[in-house]
């Protein structure tokens, strides 16, 4: 009963780090389904996408910290594709009630639209965590940064080879960085740098902030890690997009060997195509689980 009022009130992080322990990993696979793309004898289906996910998740569990619906892929659908990813997030919190979900809903609006989609993520699809856009500043995302058991993971320096249009920008701060690293002590600054340090110092008051930074750039990955301290990444890019392993451990590591979401979706999802497609996805994701490990 105790380890049941326990988890009850555990915080995104401390499932993270316990399911990370449990499973020895610092994987998040990405269920982001294409119908074109999933098994034909799936594609009939009355609920293609979550027969698809469920059997994903039943093959890959084992070597997962987290996993990572992207919105995006069940909207396109409509109402029946919102369906299927209620299905899919009530699937994994009832059978696998340790593991964390992220919604990837990468939101930004002013305050009380954000209530909205707050309730969509948290009450409704009940996930542990969302990506957010911190264009609007941290009075805008106040709803979310509110929830202390949640984990608000804000975009920081995405993987994205157009990234830099905006995020490399040199920009004049106000107020200097309390921790700063060589080539920011001097301003301007990049972009991305600034959003790091704003989200460090200032918005992650309940210990719930996390940040997006992309495998595709270690050096900046490496910059954002020394003002970040201990603070946990959701890293993209690993994989299909050209993120490199090695690279990648090597410059996002934290000082507990941890502090890392290391997302791959397609190289893993899509792994096969037949009858054994999600064991051809356990294969994947067991592989790259200890790929990640070897470099830990």
């Amino acid at each position: 009963m105790r380890f049941l009022l326990h988890f009850d009130i555990m915080t995104f992080q401390e499932k993270l780090e316990n399911t990370q322990d449990k499973n020895n990993s610092l994987l998040c696979v990405g269920l982001d389904p294409v119908l074109e793309k999933i098994p034909e004898h799936l594609q009939e289906d009355l609920h293609p996408f979550f027969s698809f996910n469920k059997a994903i998740i039943d093959e890959t569990n084992k070597y997962v910290c987290a996993y990572k619906p992207n919105s995006a892929f069940y909207e396109a659908l409509g109402s029946r594709g919102v369906e299927e990813l209620k299905f899919t997030c009530d699937y994994l919190r009832i059978m696998y009630p340790h593991i964390p979900l992220i919604i990837d809903a990468k939101r930004a609006d002013i305050g009380n639209t954000n209530e909205g989609y707050a309730q969509y993520i948290f009450d409704y699809l009940q996930a542990d965590a969302v990506t957010l856009q911190p264009y609007l500043g941290r009075e805008a995302i106040a709803p979310f940064l509110d929830k202390e058991d949640k984990g608000i993971i804000i975009l920081c320096r995405t993987s994205n080879p157009g990234a830099g249009e905006f995020q490399d920008l040199q920009v004049a701060c106000a107020e200097p960085a309390e921790r700063v690293i060589a080539r920011s002590e001097s301003l301007p600054q990049p972009l991305y740098i600034h959003v790091a340090q704003q989200v460090v110092q200032k918005w992650n008051k309940n210990n719930n902030c996390l940040l997006v930074v992309g495998a595709t750039y270690p050096e900046e990955l490496a910059s954002i890690r020394k003002i970040a301290g201990d603070m946990t990444f959701l890293i993209p890019g690993v994989g299909a997009q050209g993120g490199e392993v090695k690279a990648t451990l090597k410059a996002g590591l934290n000082s507990k060997k941890k502090g890392m979401i290391i997302s791959s979706s397609r190289g893993i999802i899509f792994a096969g195509s037949g009858q054994d497609f999600a064991k051809r996805a356990g294969d994947e994701a067991k592989k790259l689980r200890d790929e990640i490990n070897i470099y830990r």
